[in-house]
């Protein structure tokens, strides 16, 4: 059986970026924290870029944006944590995507590598940089997976139209 599809007509990607980010804001993505201690210190951010890509070697993904202040000090730990954020950890979301001491209200643990994990939080990896290639105005980085664990029975936080939220039914 062959279906009909509709004719769509594909705009050229606007100058605008704007027009660009609200389509790309069509795609959900779940939100994770990227943690390590820096100096004794936790140091983190959040992103919505979180993909995992390969089961053998074991690698998930991250975008960074190259404007990042806070990458240049996570980018030579040894270890990085990834905290799959949980559908009621919004704030915790906010607060590692805002400025000033993102950690204040954050409830974390540390492995003992270095490797920074929020608590709560849906899964956890332990990881290290595999590798890192420029994209555009980001930097992708391929983390391999040393360690993991999850909790099922925790919802994940998702990014949709630019704003957090849950999971539905």
């Amino acid at each position: 059986m062959i279906l009909e599809v509709p004719a769509v007509n594909l705009r050229p990607v606007p100058a605008d970026p704007v027009a660009l980010r609200d389509a790309y804001a069509c795609f959900p993505s779940g939100v994770a924290a990227l943690c390590a201690l820096d100096g004794g210190q936790p140091a983190g951010i959040a992103a919505s870029s979180f993909t995992l890509v390969s089961i053998d070697p074991p690698l998930v993904s991250v975008c960074v944006q190259k404007t990042s202040t806070t990458w240049p000090r996570l980018r030579h730990m040894l270890r990085l944590g990834v905290s799959v954020l949980a559908d009621d950890q919004d704030e915790i979301c906010r607060a590692l995507a805002g400025k000033g001491d993102r950690f204040r209200q954050v409830e974390w643990r540390e492995t003992g590598q270095g490797t920074v994990l929020v608590n709560g939080a849906a899964a956890w990896f332990d990881c290290s940089i595999y590798r890192e290639l420029e994209a555009g105005d980001h930097l992708l980085v391929l983390l391999e997976v040393h360690a993991m664990l999850a909790d099922r029975q925790r919802q994940p936080l998702v990014f949709h139209h630019s704003k957090l939220r849950r999971l539905g039914g």
